[in-house]
């Protein structure tokens, strides 16, 4: 009796990777911020994208031709810090190499979660003051690039992304049978266009009528509980 009871018991390894929110509902919830993010640097940070990158080297393209609006540095703040994120976020995985997928999780959106805390704070410290711009743009630009890294690393299926649509847009319309497919994952891949939609209004909506400050602590703490609650398991 002993003996099968031993086998039928799960490794402690797997509990602990088990124990918390699926990753699945932890990255579409982070998809929902990454529209709020933008949302709040697009309207209160001078047209400049810290999430989506794509946006952000058109944009740059935009001001580099002298479109009004725009500004070359602003855009390539957001670029470098990202970047900068980005190999952080690389840097660090390879240095905790603890094969743990709920414990980079952890880890990394408890970092995201302090770097927009940090920019809240400034932001509640001095609103309206144009000297912020930029700590805010690297601040925010940074975090989300430690985050893409994060959930590169993770490999969630239909979820390689949080920040940019365009792939997962592309895969939903394709696997569907209006594309001659058959539909995998377009439940998550439907979810998080509707998140990120979701995420826009809602930060647009703070950003317009209560400045930066709200929007940036409403992510570092949606950051936060998901740092706090994520799982290995998708």
């Amino acid at each position: 009796m002993d003996q099968n009871t031993d086998q039928n018991t799960p490794p402690q390894s797997y509990d602990r990777e088990a124990r918390g929110v699926r990753l699945v509902a932890v990255l579409l919830g982070l998809t929902v911020v990454s529209g709020l993010i933008d949302a709040v640097s697009y309207l209160g940070l001078g047209h400049v994208f810290v999430a989506n990158m794509t946006g952000n080297v058109v944009v740059l393209g935009f001001a580099a031709a002298g479109a009004p609006g725009f500004s070359v540095l602003h855009n390539l703040t957001s670029l470098g810090a990202f970047l900068v994120g980005v190999v952080a976020g690389g840097r660090i995985s390879l240095r905790m190499n603890t094969g743990s997928r709920r414990t980079w999780a952890r880890v990394s959106l408890g970092a995201e979660a302090a770097l927009v805390g940090v920019a809240a704070v400034i932001a509640f410290a001095a609103p309206g003051n144009h000297a912020t711009t930029y700590p805010l743009i690297a601040l925010t630009a940074f975090a989300m690039g430690l985050r893409n890294a994060a959930v590169r690393t993770l490999k969630v299926a239909d979820i390689s992304t949080t920040t940019v649509l365009t792939s997962t847009l592309t895969a939903l319309v394709a696997d569907s049978v209006a594309g001659n497919g058959w539909g995998p994952g377009s439940l998550r891949r439907g979810l998080a266009v509707v998140g990120m939609v979701a995420g826009a209004v809602l930060g647009a909506w703070l950003t317009l009528h209560h400045g930066l400050r709200y929007p940036l602590l409403l992510a570092a703490l949606a950051a936060g509980v998901f740092a706090l609650t994520a799982s290995g398991r998708e």
